[in-house]
């Protein structure tokens, strides 16, 4: 047995609780073994690329649980599905409107494509130090002030479970005749219950694409791109879509995705049941005199997001209590506050688990602690970037790493990000501000996962002269 495949086994094996993704909680799903269904494009299985027969009504099954005029699998992850809507929705050089936010993929596309990026800079939450919506009326402003804008694309709900008004944000981009591109990868479960925010698909935007492996019963790297409306050339998005994703299909992950559509629609009273295991959580959370539980308008409760703010103990350290003594993994776990993924994969006894694990580590620190420690939740939403080059443009130039002390006012030669949730803090052509040297810094001590930082150095374009200039 391979160490990798033995590691799994012994994972799958132990007590440890999944409060992460996949969604499935490795318990939802009985397809047996892969290797027995695991195909080619043979006759009689049609083609994802070309799809006339099986796989077509596969998708059109999705269409209809979502409402989309069009729907396609995604065997790339969402993010072969993002690169095909930027690609299929711009021309070469062109301007897209995107929210600062977005994952890497959207940033990784606009790269390829060598576009103009204007930015929505999401708003703040204050003290809980996420990042909030964004502001239909920051949409209708750029707009209106940029009339070479192609589409515009926002993450929402975000990987915190922020959710942006995705219908007045549509309504305002269709009246300048601009798409609405929306990274909904983390909001697959919307439609399958009240309680859950409007999915985006029926909240009118053109292009929609859900992880349905994140947060529903699915097999990692599957997830859907739905159509709608007339403002997008969707044989584009196709062409993109072939461009974008493997050749060779994986079947066992397309029988995964139709699998979990036929469970999600003839299974809504188990979402119901679901919602109020849910509730009962977060009620119980409410209990805690140190640890809080993150709550914004509007949110997906289906994400708990637990503060330490005031505390110090860091998220990190968090993270790791739960980990080591009450074997419960979380999704992310940052500076100041812990992300628990919760699914309809949940039982009462799982969520009862984590719950008193909280509890019972909220009752520690309220004997011990003496003190707080503002670095660790001072840091809030995204920082204001100037971009001197577009991505292209810094791509094209020559670059040499410099110290991050050192780095002030320098360019940024490449992506620099926190993974996850992978949405960079500076991006190629921006420069480098002290205050985003002092952020990076706070990351780097509380032992966060920095990429684009290698040994405190990191990618900058290199000076044309000794006077600091720089080539156009």
């Amino acid at each position: 047995m391979s160490e990798l495949l033995e590691s799994l086994k012994k994972y799958a094996d132990s007590d440890h609780l999944p409060m992460h993704m996949p969604g499935h909680k490795r318990r939802m799903g009985e397809m047996g073994n892969p290797f027995f269904i695991d195909l080619t494009e043979i006759d009689g299985f049609d083609d994802l690329h070309h799809a006339k027969g099986l796989l077509k009504r596969a998708q059109q099954r999705a269409a209809d649980i979502y409402h989309a005029e069009e729907t396609h699998y995604l065997v790339n992850g969402s993010t072969g599905g993002i690169l095909a809507a930027v690609s299929g929705c711009t021309t070469f050089g062109g301007t897209l409107l995107m929210a600062r936010n977005c994952h890497k993929s959207v940033y990784h596309g606009a790269l390829l494509r060598g576009l103009n990026v204007k930015y929505l800079y999401p708003q703040s939450t204050g003290k809980w130090g996420i990042n909030g919506e964004i502001l239909s009326a920051d949409v209708d402003n750029i707009l209106k002030q940029e009339p070479d804008i192609e589409a515009v694309l926002i993450t929402s709900p975000t990987y915190d479970g922020v959710v942006s008004d995705v219908r007045k944000i549509a309504e305002i981009a269709h009246a300048y005749g601009v798409p609405l591109l929306v990274d909904a990868a983390h909001g697959a479960h919307f439609p399958f219950s009240d309680c859950f925010p409007e999915d985006a698909t029926i909240a009118g935007a053109d292009l929609v694409i859900h992880s349905l492996h994140k947060t529903l019963p699915a097999l990692t790297q599957t997830a859907l791109l739905h159509l709608n409306g007339n403002l997008i050339d969707r044989e584009r998005v196709r062409d993109y879509l072939r461009i974008c994703q493997t050749s060779s299909p994986s079947y066992v992950l397309m029988a995964s995705m139709d699998q979990c559509m036929e469970w999600a629609a003839g299974h809504r009273d188990a979402f119901e049941s679901f919602c109020e295991r849910l509730r009962g959580l977060r009620e119980g959370l409410h209990e805690c005199q140190k640890l809080k539980l993150i709550e914004v308008p509007g949110m997906d409760i289906t994400k708990v997001l637990i503060s330490v703010q005031g505390l110090s103990v860091s998220g990190q350290q968090l993270a790791q209590i739960l980990r080591r003594e009450y074997q419960i993994e979380v999704e992310m776990a940052c500076s100041s506050y812990v992300c628990a993924m919760t699914t309809v994969a949940d039982q009462e006894e799982d969520l009862h688990r984590l719950l008193t694990a909280l509890l019972k580590i909220d009752q520690k620190l309220v004997r011990m602690q003496t003190g707080s420690d503002s670095s660790l939740y001072r840091m809030d939403a995204v920082l204001p970037a100037k971009s001197v080059f577009t991505f292209l443009e810094a791509e094209k130039k020559d670059r040499e790493r410099c110290l991050l002390t050192e780095a002030n006012g320098r360019i940024s030669g490449d992506f620099v990000m926190l993974y996850p949730p992978g949405i960079p803090l500076l991006a190629p052509g921006e420069e480098i501000s002290g205050e985003m040297i002092a952020r990076i810094g706070q990351y780097q001590r509380d032992g966060l996962e920095l990429q684009g930082i290698c040994e405190n150095s990191l990618k900058v374009l290199k000076r044309e002269r000794a006077w600091e200039r720089y080539f156009v």
